[in-house]
């Protein structure tokens, strides 16, 4: 008899600013216990510069009217906007006995599998993370793992403006093109690729995908 898959809630959040799905996040992570569901937030965000923990400022070269939000992930800066999907996966990976490493793996190759729903050939790069096409990057990755629990996640371009990464050097790395879905053929709506990577994460992962209508709490109260 086949094991059943754990099961895994879907929390479509809409369009929404950077920092109250952050601070909602932590303390989802800091909140939950062994036997609480993993959850997949989807976000669309308002337009923010992040940069991690390591992050340089010196890599924001001219942020403008956008703002610049120092968080708690790795990785260097990057930047969130509408026309880009953005999966923040909830996972207890002691619990599914995932490491790091197979953790990012596994979500790329997720972004990977989805494209090829749309015939693209993606690829990773050893050594920075992210799904990438004839070199230029069309999905960024950006974790936190805190008593073996990941917060933050991905973001993929999916039909959006692509002048503010012109601001920036993109996750650190001067120079380096980043592309949206909808230049390389596929879809440049957000509806029609999000069932297509919740299907592939649920994949990767062995997830049973369950939508949850209600929200996280997105108050910025302490």
């Amino acid at each position: 008899m086949d094991a059943v898959s754990p099961s895994c809630r879907v929390r479509e959040l809409g369009r929404q600013p950077y920092e109250p799905v952050w601070r909602a996040m932590q303390r989802f992570t800091d909140a939950r216990g062994e036997d609480t569901a993993d959850e997949i937030w989807l976000v669309e965000h308002e337009p923010v510069f992040t940069l991690g923990q390591a992050g340089k400022p010196e890599h924001v070269l001219a942020a403008g009217d956008i703002p610049v939000v120092h968080v708690d992930r790795g990785g260097q800066v990057t930047y969130h906007g509408p026309g880009q999907i953005v999966a923040y996966p909830l996972f207890d990976l002691k619990r599914m006995k995932v490491g790091v490493r197979e953790y990012v793996c596994r979500i790329e190759q997720a972004i990977i599998d989805t494209m090829a729903e749309w015939n693209i050939q993606a690829q990773r790069r050893e050594g920075a993370p992210g799904v990438y096409v004839a070199g230029a990057k069309v999905a960024a990755l950006g974790i936190r793992v805190r008593r073996g629990c990941t917060f933050h996640g991905l973001s993929f371009n999916i039909g959006m403006d692509l002048e503010p990464f012109h601001r920036i050097n993109p996750c650190g790395y001067q120079g380096l093109q980043v592309v949206s879905l909808a230049d390389l053929g596929g879809p440049s709506g957000m509806d029609a690729v999000k069932p297509v990577l919740l299907a592939s994460l649920a994949e990767q992962f062995g997830l049973q995908l369950h939508a949850e209508s209600e929200l996280p709490d997105l108050s910025l109260a302490a």
